[in-house]
Parts: C-alpha cells; structure tokens; sequence
C-alpha cells in the first residue's frame, strides 16, 4: 500500500476554512437572532461547564475577539494540516478536549470562552513537530507562524484580568502533548532524483570527462579494462561440439 500524497496548501487551507466559518456563522446568530449561548461557556469545577469543554471554543465573547482569532486559526490550522496531514483529526481533538480539560479542572472561576487555546495549541504543535523533525517543511511553516505569533509563547502567563491565559496554557501543552505524540508522523516531502544522480559514474553531458586529472583518467580505463577481463574470464563455455 502506497503513502498517501501529500497536500498541498490549497487544500490543506480547505478544511481549515471550513471550520472557521462554522464560528463566524455562529457568531452571526448570536447577532441577528439574539441568541444567549451562556450555558456553551466554560464554568470550571461545575457541572454545567462540563459542556463547555466541548462548545466553549465555538462561542466568543465579542466579533472583535472572533476577527482576531480567525487568522491564527486559519493559518496555524493551515500549518497543522499541511506538516502532519494523516494525524489532523486526532490532533485536533486532543488539543481541543485537553485544553479545556485544563481549564475545568484549574482555571479561575469565569466564564471561559474562545478558539484562543485552540490556536495556541496549534503553534506549540508546529513549534514541538519542527524540533523533533528538523526537516525543511516543518521548519519553514514554524518560521512563518512565528513571524506572526511568536508573543504566543509570552501570553501563557497572566497579562490582563478579562483574557483567558489558562486556555492559552493549557492549549500550549495539549499542543506540546500532540507534537511529542504525532509531530514525527508527518509524510516527508519526496526528494527530486535527477538523472545525473541515478547514474553516478556517468561523465557530464556538456563537459565530458575534461574535469579529470590524467591520474583519473588512467584509473578509469584500467579499472573498466580490468573489469571487462574479469567477465570474459567468467563466461562460460557454451561450445557443445565434440
């Protein structure tokens, strides 16, 4: 059975999209039908807040906070998809149900609400799969998402009373959990085999032999002179005449 191809940006960008518009369409029933998801919060240590575990990052508090989570979804999502394709789900899920089991257990009694550890489990994700691969596509995905949210690794700690940094904590370790876990099942890009390397004795096409030294050359010819002898003593002899 052959490795599944692997994406491309495009349509690792494809379910990533789709996700974010499942939360602006939920915000904008909020909005027209004056909807009060209260009850989908995250309420640590009760049980009611036990829902929110599963809904919370669905529901923001304002389209403020749904516009500036919406681009770190959509490109650190993007990254995930695109370094470990066959493991997304699965990572996915365990970053959003550990994040919010973090929450429940040792946030602060509050209403906790807000993709904010999803993304922030993302980029630990990518920044654990980078170290453990150190191959080229999960470096370059970890250079870009760090060009943007590199302050995430700062916004674990408490900064400001009415943000969440319990949800960013606890996402940066699911998200370090799943990279420790799947970062290393990615597929590896194929490498480009060029003709001049499956034929390695071959001579240049435009140059020939002239880059041989005289000592090459001479080596070259007695080796392929001794290997022609070398077979023809090795023949057998099918001369059935008797």
């Amino acid at each position: 059975m052959g490795m599944k191809a692997q994406p491309s940006l495009i349509n690792a960008f494809i379910p990533v999209a789709l996700l974010v518009i499942l939360l602006w369409c939920i915000a904008s029933a909020q909005q027209l039908f004056q909807w009060q998801l209260d009850s989908w919060a995250l309420v640590p240590r009760s049980w009611q807040g036990l829902l929110g575990i599963a809904l919370a990052p669905l529901v923001h508090g304002s389209m403020e906070h749904l516009l500036h989570n919406t681009l770190a979804v959509l490109l650190l999502g993007t990254g995930v998809l695109y370094v470990s394709p066959r493991k997304w789900p699965q990572i996915v899920g365990v970053i959003w149900f550990l994040s919010g089991l973090g929450v429940w257990c040792f946030a602060r009694q509050a209403s906790h609400v807000g993709a904010s550890g999803i993304t922030h489990g993302f980029f630990f994700f990518l920044l654990t799969a980078s170290i453990l691969n150190r191959d080229k596509r999960s470096i370059a995905i970890m250079l870009a998402a760090s060009l943007f949210y590199s302050g995430m690794v700062m916004s674990v700690w408490p900064r400001e009373i009415n943000i969440s940094f319990e949800y960013h904590l606890f996402g940066a370790l699911a998200g370090i959990f799943s990279g420790v876990i799947w970062g290393k099942a990615n597929l590896k890009m194929p490498e480009k085999i060029y003709s001049w390397q499956r034929n390695k004795s071959a001579d240049d096409p435009v140059i020939g032999d002239q880059w041989m030294l005289p000592e090459q050359k001479q080596a070259r010819d007695s080796d392929a002179i001794s290997t022609n002898v070398s077979i023809k003593h090795e023949l057998p002899n099918t001369d059935t005449r008797h």
